[in-house]
């Protein structure tokens, strides 16, 4: 749920002023948020996921999938970077994007023709700070925070944050269920 802007903390320096928090305590809870969260979303939506490796972001993208209705299993695309998953009635596609090899910036990302994409699809990129923020002002940022280390902490906080004028009305509170 929410905490109060005081209890969140400061700011990162590399990033906005959070939006909304929201903690989530087991897979199937992630996989939820990513079904509220395909709610909020409509083609030409670009939203980047950070996280540790083992934090849920290809968790919360498979959720996400389920709440657009498309096609395919939605799993990691680390070795292929890029997967396209047509909608199976109306909705947009799903372009899950894995940057996490990708060295370079928005030039390493050209040949995935994203910018073309866009406009008609969601697309979902984890590990894409750096890299893909030029494709358009607006974006959705989801910062997934885990405990790190030895540890089988199931506990996930996670930071949702608008950029731009498309999310800047939004209520994205919503999201925390």
């Amino acid at each position: 749920m929410e905490a109060p802007a005081a209890a969140r903390g400061p700011a990162e320096p590399d990033r906005p002023a959070p939006g909304t928090e929201i903690t989530v305590t087991s897979p199937e809870q992630m996989r939820e948020l990513g079904r509220r969260l395909a709610k909020l979303l409509r083609a030409g939506d670009l939203v980047m996921l950070s996280g540790e490796l083992g934090a849920g972001k290809t968790t919360l993208t498979r959720g996400l999938g389920e709440g657009l209705g498309v096609r395919g299993a939605v799993t990691s695309p680390t070795f292929v970077i890029a997967r396209v998953h047509p909608p199976l009635g109306d909705g947009p596609p799903l372009v899950h994007v894995d940057a996490y090899r990708l060295s370079g910036g928005l030039d390493d990302m050209e040949d995935l023709d994203l910018d073309v994409s866009l406009p008609d699809s969601v697309i979902v990129v984890e590990w894409g700070e750096g890299k893909v923020e030029e494709l358009t002002d607006d974006r959705l940022q989801l910062w997934i925070h885990r405990a790190v280390g030895d540890t089988t902490d199931e506990v996930r906080h996670v930071t949702v944050t608008g950029v731009g004028a498309r999310w800047a009305e939004a209520d994205t509170s919503v999201l925390a269920g």
